[in-house]
């Protein structure tokens, strides 16, 4: 008695599976919120150390923006709104 050999089928949709492209939140300079404020934001939401979210802080005053998170896009989502909810300004994208 023999055992036909098992064949794999492999088939294919036809579509390129591009990878989950980490995404970021930006915070923008703006007029209106103090540089303390804006630690204490970095600080209270998400959790990050004083001397962290002050270096944040300084490349958004400065620089004009800086990256305080990345991850999925939902999670940029949730992050971006509650920036907002800050008032801060605030956007996601996808990381370049």
């Amino acid at each position: 008695m023999s055992i036909a050999p098992v064949q794999e089928e492999v088939t294919s949709a036809g579509v390129d599976v591009e990878p989950d492209v980490p995404w970021i939140t930006l915070v923008w300079n703006d007029p209106v919120n103090l540089m303390s404020y804006v630690t204490f934001v970095f600080q209270s939401y998400f959790g990050y150390s004083k001397s962290k979210a002050e270096r944040l802080m300084m490349d958004v005053h400065v620089k004009g923006r800086a990256v305080v998170s990345t991850g999925s896009r939902e999670k940029m989502e949730i992050d971006t709104e509650a920036l907002q909810g800050y008032g801060l300004w605030a956007t996601f994208q996808k990381d370049v």
